[in-house]
């Protein structure tokens, strides 16, 4: 079980609004860091006034269209009802004019509206963070154990697949909550999937959507098909 530290906010210290970042295929879960490289004008604004203020951002998927899963439209593109909100831990700028920073994930929301933009150009919204309230609670990995043997195995098929090597020794001895938080951001799953991780209740139900969607996708590996056909 992980140890709270001295920054994590209560409830309570959560913003009623926040801007928003919306990255088809990112993934943010509590207590996972994400690192991003900002170059757009409009999201070096949302960073430089979030740096002044909470250090808050909320990470959240466009809607894909249904044409294309990876299909973003770059203007303002309908975004899903749920996000995880992220306090950045780590900053830095860059020779050529970006920013690159970490995102550590805080807790989940609900969309209940979205506001005018603002001058910066950035997204933002009106978020619920009741629902979510467990996630500023670290589980324990007694709560309900997940199915570490049929993981490992998952993940191996996985990296065999993409010809990669399996990450599991280096992850083998991390708590279980980090274990799928970290394989669950780092997997290159379809954003649906990934929205479909994001917005599991517990730890134990998403180790298993995990582990069935990596099993998933080393059967239905489009190049295994297509050799199949032929």
């Amino acid at each position: 079980m992980s140890i709270c530290g001295p920054f994590d906010p209560e409830l309570s210290d959560l913003p009623e609004t926040m801007p928003v970042f919306p990255l088809s295929g990112a993934l943010l879960l509590p207590r996972g860091h994400l690192p991003l490289n900002i170059f757009e004008p409009r999201y070096m604004n949302m960073i430089t006034d979030a740096l002044g203020q909470d250090r808050m951002i909320g990470m959240i998927q466009p809607r894909p269209d249904q044409r294309n899963a990876y299909f973003m439209d770059p203007d303002r593109p309908e975004i899903f009802s749920t996000g995880c909100a992220g306090r950045i831990t780590a900053f830095s700028e860059t020779d050529d004019g970006r920013f690159l920073i970490t995102l550590t994930g805080v807790c989940r929301f609900t969309v209940i509206e979205e506001l005018p933009e603002n001058s910066g150009g950035y997204r933002r919204v009106r978020g619920d963070f009741a629902p979510w309230k467990k996630d500023l609670t670290t589980p324990k990995d007694d709560d309900t154990p997940i199915n570490r043997d049929r993981l490992r195995m998952a993940l191996d098929a996985y990296f065999a697949q993409h010809s990669l090597q399996s990450c599991w020794d280096t992850l083998a001895d991390s708590d279980d909550e980090m274990l799928i938080t970290t394989i669950s951001m780092g997997c290159r799953l379809s954003p649906l999937e990934k929205q479909a991780l994001l917005e599991c209740t517990t730890l134990y139900d998403r180790g298993d959507m995990l582990t069935s969607l990596l099993e998933m996708a080393v059967h239905a590996d489009p190049k295994h098909a297509h050799s199949n056909a032929n």
